[in-house]
């Protein structure tokens, strides 16, 4: 016989006895005095396809949350093979450039009722490898992930698994999986013909990580700027290990010291930006005075430092937008999904860290 409202009274006066013994759904469907089907079907949201009043459902999710109801997960993924979870991996959850993307999918996720197991390889191959291992432990429904770029041997099995899988900025082209990314070739050619046209001709290049596709296309846009502007285009300006903040130091410490007719610089990252701001402050190249700076990444501090920043904007809200659709178009679907590749357009914006090349720092450092 179902419990009447008296002893429904019963369960909200023992908080104590809650603590010790979380409520059931045969609890919750008692206190109502409905049958589990129907309070399950009302916790979960599906009462209108089952002709179930709102007022009873009202009544179900008012007393689950006041007994303080929480559904077995585990036991619910089980039975459906479903744990509306997803995976999101980054190599750098301090950047703001992949914190933006993890936080424009989490938003994304949660509109659609997933969860998101967030996970940071640091950069570093072995753990992304390993951390990769972890999640598909949790039987998450898909993953995005933006790989470290230098290897790609253990993110093949996602090709030829049934996971869903999507890829974004460093994409490694080679592998068969829908990829996200900027546009870095166009976004790049831009940068380095805005400082062509203020008259730079001899500017370093502070790049990332050699051989991942933003750091190559990002090149090859600058070589394509000297290029159209028929300038030679010297190689031994390109110094940088990755995109952090140390690797731009040293290599702007170095190329400023060895060659002082450097007179701008274009950073690959907004990290490797800082590296650079540092090592001009130390060697004391005022920005835009005697050394014009661009940096590839907008950051919530460029407009606000001491010379504003010049930027390459990624559209990074699109960025996680175009990801999160792609790849709940492949969870959605019952059949697998056909390779895509994206391209998302840069902006520049020009603020005062460029200059006009000026005759007087030749003449200066003579």
């Amino acid at each position: 016989m179902a419990r009447g409202p008296q002893e429904y009274r019963q369960y909200r006066r023992s908080p104590r006895r809650m603590a010790r013994e979380q409520a059931t759904l045969k609890q919750i469907a008692e206190a109502v005095g409905v049958s589990m089907a129907t309070a399950s079907r009302a916790l979960n949201g599906k009462w209108r396809d089952y002709r179930i009043s709102e007022e009873t459902a009202l009544a179900v999710q008012e007393a689950a949350r006041k007994l303080k109801f929480s559904p077995n997960r585990v036991a619910q993924s089980l039975r459906s093979q479903r744990t509306n979870s997803i995976g999101v991996l980054v190599p750098d959850i301090g950047n703001p450039f992949f914190a933006a993307i993890a936080r424009e999918v989490t938003r994304l996720a949660r509109k659609r009722g997933y969860a998101v197991l967030l996970a940071e390889s640091l950069e570093q191959t072995p753990a992304e490898e390993e951390i990769l291992q972890h999640l598909l432990a949790r039987r998450i429904e898909g993953l995005l992930i933006c790989p470290v770029g230098a290897s790609l041997a253990h993110l093949e099995p996602l090709v030829h698994g049934d996971m869903p899988a999507v890829q974004v900025d460093r994409c490694i082209l080679d592998l068969e999986l829908t990829s996200v990314t900027s546009d870095h070739r166009e976004g790049a050619r831009h940068a380095m013909e805005t400082l062509i046209g203020q008259g730079h001709t001899q500017i370093g290049c502070l790049q990332g990580q050699p051989g991942t596709l933003p750091n190559e296309e990002r090149l090859a846009g600058c070589r394509e700027a000297f290029k159209k502007a028929k300038l030679p285009f010297d190689e031994e300006w390109i110094l940088g290990e990755d995109f952090g903040k140390d690797s731009g130091l040293r290599a702007a410490s170095r190329l400023l010291g060895e060659r002082p007719e450097v007179s701008a610089l274009f950073a690959f990252s907004n990290q490797i930006a800082l590296g650079a701001l540092e090592a001009a402050r130390v060697l004391g190249r005022t920005i835009p005075d005697d050394l014009s700076l661009i940096a590839f990444d907008e950051s919530p501090y460029a407009p606000f430092l001491a010379t504003p920043l010049s930027t390459v904007r990624q559209d990074v809200a699109g960025l996680g937008r175009i990801a999160a659709d792609a790849l709940f178009d492949q969870i959605d679907s019952t059949s697998r999904a056909r390779l895509k590749r994206y391209r998302v357009p840069t902006e520049l914006i020009v603020r005062a860290s460029i200059g006009p090349w000026r005759k007087r720092r030749e003449s200066a450092r003579k």
